[in-house]
């Protein structure tokens, strides 16, 4: 599914709709960001009749947010010192990259798109270090 008009909580519950549809019998959990048109009440209601899990990301972090480094990736690819003479070549230009994601840009996103985090078992910084860091 595609849109490039404004995005908004009619076009997220058109999302889920389809997603269901496509995945009958299929647990299903959803990430999304905490944008309001995701967490209204319209969307939550409908993502629980569809049996749709909403997983929504911590706010301010796109570091977590997938979608956010696939698509600094397609703009680097597609956009980057590259003219077009109209929508439609653009348009047509972020499809292509996105088709071939899978094969011709694989081994990129491979390591872009890991799940891999750093964690620390123990904070680098208390309370009270970081009051201090922060007082100057």
């Amino acid at each position: 599914m595609t849109n490039d008009a404004y995005i908004n909580a009619t076009s997220v519950c058109e999302l889920l709709r389809k997603i269901a549809e496509a995945n009958a019998g299929v647990p299903i959990s959803l990430i999304l960001d905490n944008a309001r048109y995701q967490k209204c009440a319209v969307v939550r209601e409908l993502a629980e009749s569809l049996k749709i899990e909403l997983v929504y990301l911590p706010s301010y972090s796109p570091n977590l947010n997938l979608i956010e480094r696939f698509w600094k990736f397609v703009k680097k690819q597609v956009l980057y010192s590259k003219y077009y003479a109209d929508f439609g070549a653009f348009s047509q230009a972020i499809s292509n990259c996105i088709s071939l994601a899978h094969t011709k840009h694989k081994h990129q996103l491979d390591s872009l798109l890991t799940l891999r985090f750093q964690t620390f078992d123990q904070p680098q910084l208390g309370p009270a270090e970081f009051a201090a860091l922060a007082s100057g």
